[in-house]
């Protein structure tokens, strides 16, 4: 998932993100009373989701909640290793009574808020950062803006293909860190892998199977990327949902269940469009409704992320849904 603005934030983050964010998010536990805080479980399957990152002039924060019907956790795009950018800063500027007003409607929508971390601008473990310092200042702005939790859209492909197997116990680190300061049952938290990263016997720190094996317990449910893999990867209901082939085998919903990933923690990630959302792994509305209806008929109950609103609204999300999970 790509930065609308990767490069603006890397330019002014000096001046309009660190200071807002480092001198009040300190890599150290920040104190919260969560008792204060309602304690409100993990949502259960399925999972509707929608990402954003996209500018709209005239806009203040997220969309109304109609404009996003059917979907039940909207993910505000990105907090960078610099600060927040895109989404995320708009969420940050501005007031604090809009927040709280649209944190309400959210609420009384179902609807969950999330911020997303990293994406393709970011390569932390390539970069040196270190995992439990990032997160204390991620979970810090997360309370700060009071949302329900982070989804970690971690795009380092140096660190995860390298030879050296760093990016696996960065994650594990990052996550079990994370959960300290985000406690399960009252946030959030997920992880939005490329789907190659389940293969097994394929990555050198074993991949995604081994950090699920490690903190999968942590992870409330994976946003896997069933995109941007090449032309004719995931765009059919055979190879997005038993039997991927071509250039990544053993990807697919099922055979990544087999490889012993709780199968309803798959949620299935498509782009909202043909064109700007993604380079390639496309699939219509109507196609993706079908190969959802037979996933359901083999047990399978996860969901379904796209990137990106407004690309994909409630449209989208009530043509996808189609017979099998009717709004």
């Amino acid at each position: 998932m790509v930065s609308f603005k990767a490069s603006f934030a890397r330019l002014v983050a000096v001046v309009s993100v660190v200071s807002h964010l480092v001198g009040n998010a300190v890599s150290v536990p920040l104190a919260e009373d969560l008792s204060e805080r309602a304690v409100d479980a993990t949502p259960a399957a399925p999972h509707w989701v929608a990402y954003t990152d996209e500018w709209i002039s005239g806009e203040n924060g997220p969309p109304a909640t109609s404009s996003v019907k059917g979907f039940n956790t909207f993910i505000l795009s990105f907090l960078l290793v610099s600060g927040a950018a895109d989404q995320a800063l708009e969420w940050q500027e501005i007031s604090s009574s809009d927040r709280s007003t649209i944190k309400s409607q959210y609420q009384s929508a179902g609807i969950k808020l999330l911020v997303s971390a990293f994406g393709s601008t970011d390569a932390p473990t390539s970069e040196g950062e270190d995992p439990v310092a990032l997160a204390n200042t991620m979970a810090a702005w997360v309370k700060k803006y009071d949302l329900d939790g982070i989804d970690v859209d971690y795009e380092d492909f140096d660190a995860f293909d390298g030879d050296d197997g760093t990016a696996e116990p960065w994650l594990i680190s990052f996550t079990k860190q994370l959960r300290v300061q985000l406690p399960q049952g009252t946030y959030v938290l997920t992880h939005a892998p490329v789907a190659p990263w389940f293969q097994t016997n394929t990555w050198s720190g074993g991949g995604y199977v081994a950090i699920d094996q490690a903190v999968g317990s942590l992870i409330d449910w994976y946003n896997v990327q069933f995109y941007n893999q090449g032309a004719s990867e995931y765009t059919s209901c055979t190879s997005l949902l038993t039997k991927s082939g071509g250039s990544y085998p053993g990807s697919s919903v099922f055979e990544i269940a087999a490889n012993g990933i709780p199968l309803n923690k798959i949620v299935i990630g498509k782009p909202g469009n043909s064109g700007d959302d993604a380079d390639s792994g496309y699939m219509s509305p109507s196609s993706l409704a079908s190969c959802i209806s037979t996933a359901k008929s083999k047990g399978w109950s996860a969901g379904v992320m796209t990137w990106e609103y407004p690309d994909a609204g409630a449209s989208w999300i009530k043509t996808v849904r189609g017979s099998a999970w009717p709004e």
